[in-house]
This record gives structure tokens, C-alpha cells and sequence, in this order.
């Protein structure tokens, strides 16, 4: 006989092992996450085909991707509140929609204004699912493997990204800029068809914290220095990694003379297979560490971002033949703290504020950083050079480094691994 619990977490019928179901609905939002980022990284691979057909400046196309997020984080404090009220599954289903229907708006896409509207409408789909679906991940396994289910999770966006460069940098120059588009609007309306008939899991099924007023208010969540410390070094984090995922293929083929597709091919396979490893490998080590010290996911994050920035001075300013390899590593620590930052914004809160205080994240870093740092980058190229608008991610990574080791102090007490389950922590 199964729980009222574990009852909730699936619909006879549809998914009929309570053991599988976890499974199931990570791997659909997984999915769903994957070609999320697909969709979104194709303008990166095809952006120099863009702007030969618009004939925009390198500023004007950084604030194309500036735009997305704006209208993305505009969305997300929305999304959020609604999500904690009301069924996150829904919400997910309905943003996958429509990110999926605005992707097959490219095909009468002829302008520049409509390829502004077309990104604005996907912004607004996807701060629907980037908000809602950590919150379901986090729900359908215990609390002690939470930085590494969180990692399988987001090991997406670098893989999607990645997928995206090959996609659009091969498609682009054989079948035309928009033909990449289409890649992931057809799995996306499957994936959010096949998710309508999983079952939701119970909020905070497994959080062994209890709600206290900084945790579970959002009055209180304004004064909790776990949430903003995390979420700040997110937002200097993604600055850096958002201006280098835009103009890294352009300044492959632009300053350090490799063909397009090469760029892509080069670029692409390097955030797939840092992506892949770093994401896991940062979900694990948190994970690990956090049997010994309840700041590991901020430490992990902490020690990886300053290590990246001797690394990233080599990629960027040196032409020599240590740039593709400094640019590997350089990827690898900055996508190493993924999991294990969000690990510790999603325990810096309790399980009913959990998709406001990921709203208010989602808001803060796409605002303090990669609605900010492609126009900026972009910005300085017009005037100077694609370098020395590089310079900018540089700091943004010592700044990030050094809010998250202050951050350290403020990480709360989970369970440790191997606890029994339901028994609270001190």
C-alpha cells in the first residue's frame, strides 16, 4: 500500500510504478529543458548570417539577446507567485506551448522588429519553465541528492547550447538562417503533451528544514542573506557566462580567423563536453562535500569561479596555441558551480515560497547579467574591439568569486547525506 504522499506523485494508469515515476518526470523536463536551450542558442550559430541579411551593427544585435531576457525576467516574478498557488505543472505545459509555437514564428520572420517580437514571445514562454521546473526536480528525490539530480538537470543548458552551435552553425550556411529554428518546436510540443499526463509531487516533500519566517515569507525572503548571496554571485556568474556563450563563435571567426562552421563546431564541442562532465562532476562534489560542511555548494561555486580567471585571461588575450585549451578549461570551471549554485538558492528557502524566491533569482541574474553583458560587449566591439569587451566577463567572474565566499557563512543546515529521512536538521 502506497502513501497519501506517493500518491500524489503520479496518475494511475499513466505512470504505474511510484519508483519510476521520479525517473519519468525528470526525464521529461530534462527534455524539455534540453531543447529550451537549443532554440535559444541558435541565433549565436547563425548571428553573422542575421546580420548580413539585416545589416544591424554588433551593438544593436547584442540588444536582440538583451531583449529576450528582459521580457524573460519581466515574466518570471509573474510566473512565480502563480506557480506557488496554483499547479506548476500547468504552468510548465502552457510556457512550453508557447515558446514552441513562437519558434515556428521564424519561418515569417523578414524584419528586424519581427525578429525582436519573435524573441520577446520565447522569453516569455521560457521564464515559465526556468522558473516552475527546478522546483518539481527537487521534489521527486530526497533532499541529500539534491545538487546531484540538479545537475543531471542542468547539465542542459550547456549541452543544449552547445547542440545549438552545431545545429545552426551547419543548417545556417547549407539551408539558411531560419531553417535551425525548427529543430525544436516539434519536440517541444511532444514534450509538454507527454508531461500533461504525469502527476505533480507534494511541495516540499522532502526538506528537512522548517519554514522559519526568513524562509518561508516573502517579507522574509528581502533579509535572507543565503538566497541573495547565492543569487548575486549567480548574477555576476551568468554576466560573464551569457556575454561569452553569445559573442565567443563571432570572435572565433572574426579576430582569430576559423570559418563559421568551424567556430560553432569548435565552440559547441567544448561547451558539451565541459557541460556534460562539469555539470555532474559539480553536483557530485557538492553533494559530497556537503557531508562534511554546510557551505559546500557555495564553496564549490566559490573556488571554481577564481580558479577560472588567470584561465579566462589566457583564452581571451592570448591567440597563441593555449587559447582553445584555456578556453576548455576555462568553460569547465565557470559550468562547474551550475548545479551547486542552484542547489543552494533552492535551499536557501522553504518549499512554498520556493517558485517566487526562483522568480526573484531568474529576475536579478538576467538583469545584473546576460540581459546586460551582450549589449555591453557588443557595445565596446563597435567602439574598440571584441577584447575589450571581453575584459568586462573577467571581472564579472572575480566579483562573483568573491560574493560567494562571503556567501559561505550564511548556507544553511540540510540534512546530511545518509541521514534518516524525516528526521530534521539541527
Amino acid at each position: 500500500m502506497r502513501s497519501a504522499g506517493a500518491a500524489a506523485w503520479y496518475i494511475p494508469g499513466c505512470v504505474t510504478s511510484a519508483k519510476l515515476y521520479p525517473r519519468t518526470a525528470l526525464f521529461v523536463l530534462t527534455a524539455l529543458n534540453l531543447f529550451n536551450y537549443i532554440d535559444r542558442s541558435v541565433l549565436f550559430a547563425v548571428q553573422p548570417l542575421v546580420q548580413a541579411e539585416f545589416h544591424r551593427s554588433d551593438a544593436q544585435f547584442g540588444f536582440l539577446t538583451s531583449a529576450f531576457f528582459i521580457f524573460y525576467m519581466i515574466a518570471a516574478p509573474i510566473m512565480g507567485p502563480l506557480a506557488d498557488r496554483y499547479s506548476r505543472k500547468l504552468i510548465i505545459v502552457i510556457g512550453a506551448l508557447v515558446w514552441s509555437g513562437a519558434t515556428l514564428i521564424t519561418a515569417v520572420t523578414h524584419t528586424f522588429t519581427e525578429l525582436l517580437i519573435r524573441h520577446t514571445l520565447v522569453g516569455i514562454g521560457e521564464a515559465s519553465f526556468v522558473t516552475i521546473a527546478p522546483t518539481l526536480v527537487v521534489d521527486l528525490f530526497p533532499e541529500e541528492e539534491r545538487g546531484r539530480i540538479l545537475g543531471v538537470f542542468y547539465l542542459t543548458i550547456p549541452v543544449g547550447t552547445a547542440l545549438g552551435y552545431v545545429i545552426g552553425g551547419y543548417l545556417g550556411p547549407h539551408y539558411g538562417w531560419r531553417a535551425p529554428f525548427y529543430v525544436g518546436a516539434g519536440p517541444g510540443f511532444l514534450l509538454a503533451f507527454a508531461l500533461m499526463f504525469l502527476g505533480e509531487p507534494e511541495r516540499g516533500r522532502f526538506d528537512s528544514l522548517k519554514e522559519t519566517p526568513e524562509r518561508g515569507t516573502i517579507r522574509g525572503l528581502a533579509r535572507n542573506p543565503a538566497f541573495w548571496t547565492a543569487t548575486l554571485g549567480m548574477a555576476a556568474m551568468t554576466f560573464a557566462l551569457g556575454g561569452l556563450l553569445v559573442w565567443m563563435p563571432t570572435f572565433l571567426s572574426r579576430i582569430r580567423g576559423y570559418s563559421l562552421e568551424s567556430a560553432n563546431k569548435i565552440f559547441g564541442g567544448i561547451v558539451a563536453f565541459d557541460g556534460t562532465v562539469a555539470s555532474l562532476a559539480g553536483g557530485w562534489l557538492g553533494d559530497w562535500l556537503l557531508r562534511r560542511t554546510k557551505s559546500a555548494y557555495y564553496l564549490v561555486s566559490a573556488v571554481s569561479m577564481a580558479l577560472g580567471i588567470p584561465v579566462m585571461i589566457v583564452a581571451l588575450f592570448s591567440p597563441g596555441r593555449l587559447m582553445v585549451p584555456a578556453i576548455l578549461l576555462g568553460a569547465f570551471l565557470l559550468l562547474l558551480n551550475t548545479a551547486p549554485l542552484n542547489a543552494a538558492v533552492i535551499n536557501s528557502v522553504g518549499a512554498h515560497i520556493r517558485a517566487t524566491a526562483i522568480a526573484v533569482n531568474v529576475f536579478m541574474i538576467h538583469l545584473l547579467g546576460d540581459a546586460l553583458s551582450p549589449w555591453l560587449i557588443g557595445f565596446v566591439a563597435d567602439r574598440k574591439s571584441l577584447e575589450g569587451g571581453f575584459v568586462s566577463t573577467v571581472i564579472a567572474i572575480a566579483i562573483s568569486s568573491a560574493i560567494l565566499f562571503y556567501g559561505m557563512r550564511f548556507a544553511p543546515r540540510v540534512r546530511a547525506q545518509g541521514a534518516a529521512a524525516g528526521v530534521p536538521a539541527e
